[in-house]
């Protein structure tokens, strides 16, 4: 691959040293290729030994005389253009899963499940006698499967292509890696929000797992509307603190808001209205920080409608402290490959790659970690 740099200056002649050519020297001739006229050596002696009466034949008069070629403007406006350094590249939505529930590299490209085991301690203590059975404590085992689906991304690069984007200070093939690189993140966010459905496949995202509570919508304001774009400050304390409350209690408090870490992931229409104030200048976001200072606030556009088009926020545990031999994570997003070279072919005009990526989407691990409220924007016109 060539490095692309700024074309080389080869001449740069002002108006006032302009002058006919002479052909004098042959050697001399060779410069010319500065002003992009390439002559071979041998060419060169035959034009000079060309008969003077034949030169002869091509000469115009001396005196002035009417234009003969079409009339056009003393400089081309190429001649007359500032070019900026870079490119502009086209926006993408932003890719927030691995943000909100995070990502973990497991297993290989072509496994087929990914497979989380979830074991039950079962026995019920009864009292004591010296006649009595002894009772039995047991367990019980189950597991939760995700299937990996494989996604691909190639390109193709000629030689001609190569050496025409790089007048441009463009390298196509890295530019064209790159999208390949993109392509397959974007695909890979989708799948972490809404699953894949491939016919018989088990794989789910952040919005669809089997294992997430339902939706709980959130009160109405003073306003009878429950978007936070019309709620008071109190009121959209009151929506957060239903939610700790909520998390606390079905939790059987497992989970001390105050001192567990805690994610609250929300709609990216909505998320700005923790800057709603009271008359002295607190925003709901001061509160939060003050109350539940071991909350983070998130948020990602496949919020705004998640719900029939309700907008939705989110609030979990990161991380649960119990006698489990897991990570303790309430999410878990299983992604064998995030980028892999499947192959490289090199080409008589050219190359050619091939990129693939694999994910098993998201699992939910711990439903009682994780409450849901809706309806805090609507994302209908």
């Amino acid at each position: 691959m060539r490095n692309v740099t700024e074309s080389k200056l080869h001449s740069s002649i002002g108006g006032a040293a302009v002058r006919s050519l002479e052909m004098e020297n042959v050697g001399r001739f060779r410069d010319l290729r500065k002003l992009g006229i390439i002559l071979p050596d041998s060419k060169l002696r035959d034009m000079i030994a060309m008969d003077a009466s034949e030169q002869e034949s091509f000469v115009m008069d001396a005196s002035l005389q009417g234009p003969v070629t079409t009339a056009s403007i003393p400089t081309p406006v190429q001649f007359l253009q500032n070019w900026l350094p870079g490119f502009v590249k086209i926006m993408t939505a932003a890719r927030k899963i691995d943000v909100i529930v995070g990502i973990n590299t497991v297993g290989s490209w072509e496994d087929e499940e990914i497979v989380q085991g979830v074991l039950e301690n079962i026995g019920y203590a009864v009292p004591y006698g010296d006649l009595t059975n002894v009772p039995f404590a047991s367990w019980n085992v189950n597991f939760e499967k995700r299937t990996n689906v494989r996604f691909e991304m190639g390109m193709r690069v000629g030689s001609l292509e190569e050496a025409r984007a790089a007048r441009i200070r463009v390298n196509s093939g890295e530019a064209k890696r790159e999208s390949a690189g993109l392509a397959l993140e974007i695909q890979r966010n989708l799948v972490g929000f809404y699953g894949y459905n491939a016919g018989d496949n088990r794989t789910y995202g952040l919005l669809n797992d089997p294992g997430l509570p339902a939706y709980v919508p959130v009160a109405e304001g003073e306003s009878t509307s429950t978007n936070w774009s019309e709620k008071t400050f109190l009121e959209i304390c009151a929506d957060l603190r239903t939610a700790f409350v909520a998390l606390r209690t079905q939790s059987q408090d497992t989970i001390d808001p105050e001192t567990t870490s805690i994610t609250l992931a929300i709609a990216t229409n909505a998320v700005d209205y923790l800057t709603t104030v009271t008359n002295f200048g607190i925003s709901v976001r001061n509160w939060l920080t003050n109350t539940y200072p071991r909350t983070r606030v998130c948020s990602a556009p496949q919020f705004n409608a998640a719900n029939g088009g309700l907008g939705v926020f989110y609030l979990f545990a990161d991380s649960v402290v119990d006698t489990s031999t897991d990570d303790g994570r309430t999410f878990g997003q299983y992604c064998p490959a995030k980028f892999q070279v499947l192959g490289v072919a090199k080409l008589a005009k050219g190359y050619e790659e091939d990129y693939v990526n694999s994910t098993a989407g998201v699992m939910c691990k711990r439903p009682y970690a994780v409450v849901r409220y809706s309806g805090i924007s609507n994302n209908t016109p």
